[in-house]
């Protein structure tokens, strides 16, 4: 009986930076624990690549919000261009 390889299923959104990266550290742990079968394995790096992003693109914008400091107070931060 043979597998058939199925469409990657779409993730959620993390709910927020810290679970981003307890979700990373859980995959990093598995991956290199080298007991998964290889489709997890893959399913695993492409999550993580995800979740990488995600993060990054976080970063970004609160490094942006920090750069419109004006007079020692935040400016509201827009996602929006």
């Amino acid at each position: 009986m043979s597998k058939r390889a199925s469409a990657p299923t779409p993730t959620a959104e993390p709910a927020s930076y810290e679970a981003a990266l307890a979700e990373l550290d859980r995959l990093v742990q598995a991956m290199e624990g080298a007991q998964l079968p290889l489709e997890q394995l893959l399913d695993g790096y492409r999550r993580g690549a995800e979740l990488l992003a995600w993060c990054r693109a976080r970063l970004d914008a609160v490094e942006q919000q920090v750069r419109v400091l004006d007079n020692g107070q935040l400016q509201p931060w827009s996602d929006a261009p």
